[in-house]
């Protein structure tokens, strides 16, 4: 199962969980306030296979997460398809503006499968 940690800088990332879990995958979602800076923490804890980050500049958790754990990362993203492509060109953590959707979870997911198998 593909598993994903969801860091939403609002403690939110609900959405997505359900967009995940759609798609037949695992959802860990970060509690509280300022959990996209705990994205590499929650990453390397649960051995998750993506993280994602939500804050409103759409980098600083996944950009953290390289910085302590050497996961790839992209940031700044505002969209599902670049979500995918980032999928498609091996990135563990995706950084994203505010984007807490069903579909981005669920693409994110099928992406995923589709690469990896």
């Amino acid at each position: 199962m593909t598993k994903v940690v969801i860091a939403d800088r609002m403690g939110k990332g609900q959405h997505v969980a359900a967009g995940v879990e759609k798609a037949g995958g695992v959802a860990v979602v970060v509690p509280g306030m300022g959990a996209d800076m705990r994205l590499g923490d929650v990453m390397n804890q649960e051995k998750a296979d993506i993280g994602i980050s939500f804050c409103g500049s759409g980098g600083a958790g996944a950009i953290t997460a390289k910085n302590k754990y050497g996961y790839t990362e992209r940031h700044s993203m505002r969209s599902v398809q670049e979500g995918v492509t980032a999928i498609e060109d091996g990135i563990q953590a995706l950084g994203f503006g505010f984007m807490d959707t069903e579909e981005l979870g669920q693409k994110l997911v099928e992406a995923y499968k589709r690469i990896n198998g």
